[in-house]
């Protein structure tokens, strides 16, 4: 078994290897001086179950061409199997005709991805659980679950606990949680004039003098998730959380979060964070190199994966 590391996500990448006891396959990816991606590899993998750590987020159309041609480099090196880890899937967002003429960008990442080499994929709470039907290959999706209820346990009593649901979509990634630490379980209802711009409608469930843990997998540009940090206090809320798997922050988000009434925001490493993330008063980050660690593990023996999750 190798690891190779592009370059969105090494300090992730490392952390796995160092869960594993592995050393990161020695490897160039660099660019000419046109910014084409060049990958290679300095190590024989020829027969080598190969897994490749690669999350496509900002800028996401760079870290998805390294991608690509790692796995093109893979293939024709006679790896005997590859297998795309890719902690945050950019473009996952896109996962539907949202209006007419308007492309499924998602299925066409998972083609190319496929087309490049790819034998399997690895990847960490997709936005929409019907993006692992986009891959015609094998496609596992780990989910951060375990990783926030048990930093929910050491950092909270589940005395007044509820989680929220910051829309309907979410519901079921939160409900997981909310059974899994025995707790109730409210929902924000709202309507999203366009793209990034969300209003807060009404909250289904009693929040009043109970602290709120908000569970989503993406905040971009944070606008619902500090709109339903602002609904839950006005409701009555005593105090408000979150926890989201992917941090990708974009445009005004980190002073955003900064000054809503969220007192803490917890986001895994799935994304490198920037100076300002790591900055913010009320931002924490979560590992999930020992949950995709085993993973690979697993993968490479051909155990349970699943099993993970029981």
């Amino acid at each position: 078994m190798k690891i190779l590391a592009c370059n969105s996500n090494r300090p992730l990448a490392e952390a796995m290897s160092n869960y594993l006891d592995l050393s990161l396959t020695k490897a160039s990816v660099r660019r000419f001086s046109d910014m084409e991606v060049f990958v290679e590899i300095h190590e024989n993998v020829r027969g080598e179950d190969v897994f490749v750590v690669q999350s496509t987020s900002y800028p996401a159309n760079d870290h998805l061409m390294e991608l690509l041609v790692s796995l093109d480099a893979l293939k024709r090196s006679s790896a005997r199997r590859v297998t795309a880890v890719i902690p945050y899937f950019g473009y996952a967002r896109q996962d539907r005709k949202s209006a007419p003429r308007t492309p499924i960008s998602a299925k066409l990442v998972a083609n190319m991805i496929t087309a490049a080499g790819a034998d399997r994929v690895l990847t960490i709470d997709l936005h929409s659980m019907q993006t692992q039907g986009f891959f015609d290959i094998p496609t596992d999706n780990l989910f951060a679950a375990p990783v926030f209820v048990k930093d929910i346990r050491d950092h909270h009593s589940t005395q007044d606990l509820i989680i929220v649901s910051p829309d309907v979509g979410g519901v079921v990634r939160a409900r997981d949680i909310a059974e899994r630490l025995g707790t109730d379980l409210a929902i924000i209802d709202k309507r999203r004039e366009r793209a990034g711009v969300s209003e807060v409608m009404n909250i289904i469930g009693d929040v009043a003098g109970r602290r709120c843990i908000l569970i989503d997998d993406i905040v971009d540009t944070a606008g619902t998730l500090c709109n339903a940090g602002v609904a839950l206090t006005e409701a009555g809320a005593s105090a408000v959380y979150a926890y989201v798997t992917h941090g990708v922050f974009s445009g005004p988000a980190v002073p955003r979060v900064a000054a809503s009434p969220i007192e803490t925001l917890v986001v895994t490493d799935s994304i490198v964070a920037t100076d300002a993330v790591r900055g913010a008063r009320n931002i924490r980050q979560l590992t999930i190199a020992p949950l995709m660690g085993e993973a690979i593990r697993r993968i490479s023996e051909e155990r349970s994966v699943s099993s993970l999750f029981n």
